[in-house]
């Protein structure tokens, strides 16, 4: 085991951070990251572990995410289990955030790493009650900031000026911008003691063809395509069917991604014409994604559904998963039935949809992250089940 402690990395108690939300209250605790300021819309996630996980999620890029893990960063920060090549969210909130590091696989610190990354964080605040804020009144923008010349006036302003998250098409800017072959990068798998290699044909004697349209793609979903024996090649969002097609894919896959999903017009356009030419499978945004292509019609929640504890029913294996969901918009249940859809899972709590599947086209999407990373792998077999539909295909 790695114990490691540098406290001089954490802002000390005179120094004062603040977060403002748009409806005026004021939250005060010790700055540590970066001494700046960002504004983005507040959210909480449940998530007793995997804080590296969800602070390199793309879907968590303009927004201010809190954590309901009373402490964190006492795992460092590997590298390896990031979700991407870099911190995604705006600001960061924790109870308490630790210097001391006692991880064997850790590169680094928090602290650091979020200073690196310019990116501000708060703790000492009540997240208790600052959650409570969040379910009550739904999510909102937020102003984040470790700069002693701010005030809670200059932040309101700030908090209140920020973009709102409806409209906002961020799956632009969290994708890739060029093409992009995800494999040998991807590294392998760790078991608790060691790496793991892919099997990347695991199954068949060549590769299926996936072309992914990459909205902000978590890297442990292409690990876990590419482990069942998939050749991936990702495209950005704003990709035409013309280049999906070019590739001659056996499989389509959408990807996860940050903002509204209504606002990421041209992926819908593309979607359209291609979506069920050949298996497509859909997670999170892409589940949004398929669903305004097919006609249904998608609308924001109060304060969506963030953790690893998300209890789903799945109505076609009659049993309850534990998922990881992130996510602030869902799909209507009723205009995705009259678009020609089978509803195949639900979120236990609030009844939302969670799952869909195409009436006779082969199509399907799920609104969480069978990936999991962090979370539960009760759902993996939806990956199995995008190979069985492309290796059917292909006789």
């Amino acid at each position: 085991m790695l114990f490691r402690s540098n406290p001089s990395l954490m802002h000390t108690e005179s120094t004062p951070a603040l977060l403002v939300l748009e409806d005026g209250s004021v939250w005060r605790g010790r700055g540590f990251g970066d001494a700046t300021t960002k504004t983005g819309e507040v959210v909480f996630c449940t998530a007793m572990t995997g804080y590296e996980e969800a602070l390199t999620d793309p879907s968590y890029q303009g927004q201010i995410l809190v954590l309901t893990a009373t402490q964190i960063g006492n795992t460092g920060i590997t590298t390896e289990d990031g979700e991407s090549a870099h911190p995604q969210v705006a600001g960061f909130v924790v109870r308490e955030a630790t210097p001391l590091v006692s991880n064997c696989r850790a590169k680094t610190e928090l602290p650091s790493w979020l200073a690196e990354a310019g990116i501000p964080a708060i703790e000492g605040l009540d997240t208790r009650a600052l959650v409570r804020r969040l379910r009550e009144s739904g999510a909102m923008r937020g102003a984040i900031s470790n700069d002693p010349a701010e005030t809670p006036e200059s932040l309101l302003a700030a908090a209140r000026a920020a973009p709102d998250m409806s409209g906002a098409n961020l799956a632009e800017s969290a994708g890739p911008e060029a093409p992009h072959h995800p494999g040998d990068d991807l590294g392998g798998w760790w078991d608790g003691a060691r790496d793991m290699p892919m099997d990347r044909f695991r199954g068949s004697d060549r590769p299926y063809r996936v072309v992914a349209l990459d909205c902000g793609a978590k890297r442990t979903i292409y690990k876990h395509l590419v482990d069942r024996g998939c050749e991936v090649h990702a495209l950005p969002v704003n990709s035409s069917a013309s280049e999906i097609r070019a590739l001659q894919p056996e499989g389509i896959f959408v990807s996860n991604g940050p903002g509204d999903p209504a606002a990421v017009e041209q992926a819908i356009e593309t979607l359209k014409e291609v979506a069920g030419e050949v298996p497509t499978f859909g997670i999170c945004l892409g589940h949004q994604l398929l669903s305004l292509a097919l006609g249904a019609e998608t609308t924001k929640m109060k304060f969506g559904h963030r953790g690893a504890n998300q209890p789903v029913h799945a109505a076609g294996r009659d049993r309850i998963e534990i998922t990881s969901q992130n996510h602030g918009f869902c799909v209507e249940a009723a205009s995705l039935e009259a678009a020609g859809c089978s509803i195949t899972h639900r979120h236990v709590n609030d009844g939302t949809v969670a799952g869909f599947k195409h009436e006779s086209r082969p199509i399907f999407a799920v609104q969480y992250h069978p990936e999991a990373s962090p979370g539960p792998h009760d759902s993996a077999y939806l990956f199995d089940d995008f190979v069985a539909q492309m290796a059917e295909a292909r006789g």
